[in-house]
């Protein structure tokens, strides 16, 4: 089975991230992404395998050191292979040392064949749209009325989470960042 770790955000962004994905399921362009049930994240790592309570033993460890960052969503982007629209956050050393240390921490799971979620080659980015399933001219529109609709948001990353990559998604295990 595989999992991931994810970052989340305050409660105003997310409904923010939200409405923006969801406007794509609203104008009949998309509804895959929603389909996942998963909440707006960005992706910290991968994992082809875990030990589910070594790994939630792990993240409460690592968490005790961590803090709470500012998030700020500055721009929209699109991994065109794939037809994914996405937000972009303004990257800080303190999201890369994060990514780094909780790598680190879970160093013991495997995580091939997941190579943009490591250090040094994460592309950090907040999922709003999934369209490599629909017709090709449907990637256009969804991302044309993302950019249109977009506004730069600041907010604040406050938890963790481990979840099983299923469909839809299974949020297995959160937790809070120290305030």
């Amino acid at each position: 089975m595989q999992y991931a770790i994810e970052l989340y955000f305050d409660e105003e962004t997310e409904q923010k991230l939200y409405t923006l994905a969801k406007r794509v399921a609203d104008e009949k362009l998309s509804t895959k992404f929603l389909e996942w049930k998963t909440r707006p994240h960005l992706t910290l790592a991968c994992f082809n395998d875990v030990d589910e309570e070594k790994c939630i033993k792990l993240l409460r460890e690592f968490v005790k050191n961590q803090k709470q960052m500012p998030a700020y969503i500055g721009s929209i982007g699109m991994f065109n292979d794939t037809r994914t629209i996405f937000a972009s956050p303004v990257m800080t050393d303190g999201m890369y040392r994060f990514q780094r240390e909780l790598h680190e921490c879970l160093k013991d799971f495997d995580t091939k064949g997941w190579e943009w979620y490591r250090p040094n080659r994460w592309a950090p980015h907040c999922t709003l749209a999934l369209t490599k399933e629909d017709d090709e001219d449907i990637f256009y529109k969804a991302s044309d009325l993302i950019l249109h609709e977009f506004k730069k948001m600041s907010g604040k990353f406050l938890s963790i989470g481990l979840v099983k990559i299923t469909f839809p998604v299974k949020e297995i295990f959160t937790v809070e960042l120290e305030a």
